[in-house]
Formats: C-alpha cells, structure tokens, sequence
C-alpha cells in the first residue's frame, strides 16, 4: 500500500481505460456547496454544476474512457443522495454507468470499508474518508489479492443496483 495525493490520483485517472467506483457514504463534504444550493432552493445552480461533471463525462466517453459506478444508499434517502439522484441523469446521458445499491440489500455483501476506485482491473484506491465527510487519506494497492477484492465487490454491488433511470427512490 502506497498512500497518494489528490494530484497523484488526478493523474492515474487520466490513462484509465476503464474506471470502476463504489461510494457507500450518504454524503460528501466536497459538495457541501452544491448541497447548501439544493437545500436554498437554488436549483439552476445545482443543475449547472452537476453539468460541469456530465460534460467531463461525455469527454471522457469521446476519448475512450468509460466508468462504472455503483452507489450504496440508505433509505429513505439522505438530503445530499436526493440531490444526487435528481441530478445525475444528465452524467448517465453523457455515458456514466450508474447504478444505485439500496444498502437493504449489502447485508450479505463483502464490501471494503471504503469507496474505492479500480482502474483497468489492476490498480485499486481507496479514497478513506474522515467523519465529516473529507479526505482523510488516499491508499494505492497494486497487490493481485486487494484488486480482486474490490472487482469481486464491485461486480457483486453492481449486480444488485438498480440502473439510474430505473431507480425510483423509497
């Protein structure tokens, strides 16, 4: 295990073919401000700023690059995960795979105990977060064993979450 900046991080996902995601966290602190926004009411904003991430979708896409994401949710759902599902429609249009894990039905799952990404099936990170919601650390595993662990999990999420457009919230 190799602990790694932010800036390290932006850099391995700039060559990844692939990128699998599995966040369990009902909320998180580097949206605090488009949550504040959805909470005023302000929801042109929120609207333009989850553009932001569907337009870097769609350049994602054009170069090749495709992620998968799966989210576990409590339900019912927290203020910031409404945000997420009402706002997220347009990054599944650009080519985001998303798909939504009631965390009901993780009970028998074996999850890492953090969100993680795995990119082209060889390198796993973890993004370990504090009890607010930051980063409290970045973990690089290139270790067979710890990969397999986490595409063994993300295929398992994956395989019980529900597609976005089909999710209708509890």
């Amino acid at each position: 295990m190799e602990l790694i900046s932010a800036k390290q991080r932006s850099e391995l996902l700039k060559d990844v073919r692939e990128t699998l995601k599995l966040e369990q966290r009902d909320f998180y602190a580097v949206d605090a401000e488009d949550l504040e926004l959805f909470l005023a009411g302000d929801l042109d904003a929120v609207a333009a700023s989850y553009q932001v991430w569907a337009d870097s979708v769609a350049e994602m896409e054009q170069a090749g690059e495709h992620l998968r994401r799966v989210r576990v949710i409590s339900e019912p759902l927290s203020d910031y995960q409404r945000m997420a599902v009402q706002y997220s429609g347009p990054a599944v249009d650009a080519g985001e795979d998303l798909r939504w894990l009631p965390r009901r039905l993780t009970s028998t799952l074996p999850l890492p105990g953090n969100d993680f990404f795995v990119l082209d099936g060889h390198t796993a990170v973890f993004n370990v977060l504090d009890g607010n919601g930051d980063r409290a650390e970045i973990q690089l595993y290139t270790e067979p064993e710890v990969v397999k662990l986490c595409l063994d999990a993300f295929e398992a999420a994956w395989a019980l979450a529900i597609p976005h457009h089909k999710y209708k919230p509890a």
